[in-house]
């Protein structure tokens, strides 16, 4: 059933959103340039690989040594404001569609931090990944790392239908007031370096 409502609902939202995803597209293309869309292997349901798409929000910049600025100044305006609405997020709707996906799991993080990750913690790889979860809707960007993993532990733990509806409601509410989209100094959040235990 889960499987079902996830490619109705992104191939409406694909459908009516198409004029939306135009707009983004060109904005991007104009502001910020080639690739408009950013790709990046994640890991998904029990830790498999998968190429997750999100629009692009940085530049390529580099210092003087050829490596790449810290998140927070490749950060256009345009990539701000298009954050803070999370519309980056609109081209994951493809990888719910090819069922990589769901709309609603723990969010799929970087393939680095699966050897960082406790046991307990490695248990949010028991379901699907999301494009927003239990923890985006409590605090999001906001959480402790720690925070969050409890987060989507008790997730893994209880959810249900009703549960993924009031995360797609509380979603939307929170996208609305732009709330917890990142940290002081960081495009998003800080990495995760690791729990001590």
């Amino acid at each position: 059933m889960k499987r079902m409502i996830d490619v109705i609902v992104a191939l409406n939202l694909l459908i009516a959103g198409s004029f939306l995803f135009l707009l983004i597209y060109g904005l991007i293309r104009w502001k910020i340039g080639a690739p408009v869309v950013f790709r990046q292997v994640r890991p998904g349901l029990h830790g498999r690989p998968f190429m997750l798409y999100k629009f692009r929000t940085m530049t390529d910049e580099c210092d003087e040594l050829g490596v790449l600025l810290p998140d927070h100044l490749r950060l256009t305006k345009t990539g701000a404001m298009i954050r803070k609405l999370s519309l980056d997020e609109l081209p994951q709707l493809f990888n719910v569609l090819k069922g990589e996906i769901s709309l609603v799991g723990p969010r799929p993080l970087l393939m680095e931090y699966l050897p960082m990750y406790t046991e307990e913690q490695a248990r949010r790889h028991l379901v699907k990944p999301g494009i927003t979860g239990w923890a985006q809707v409590n605090g999001r960007n906001t959480l402790s790392w720690e925070e969050k993993f409890a987060y989507d532990l008790w997730y893994v733990e209880h959810q249900s239908f009703w549960l993924d509806m009031k995360i797609l409601w509380m979603t939307l509410l929170k996208v609305m007031k732009t709330e917890g989209v990142q940290q002081p100094h960081h495009a998003t959040a800080e990495k995760f370096k690791g729990t001590d235990t």
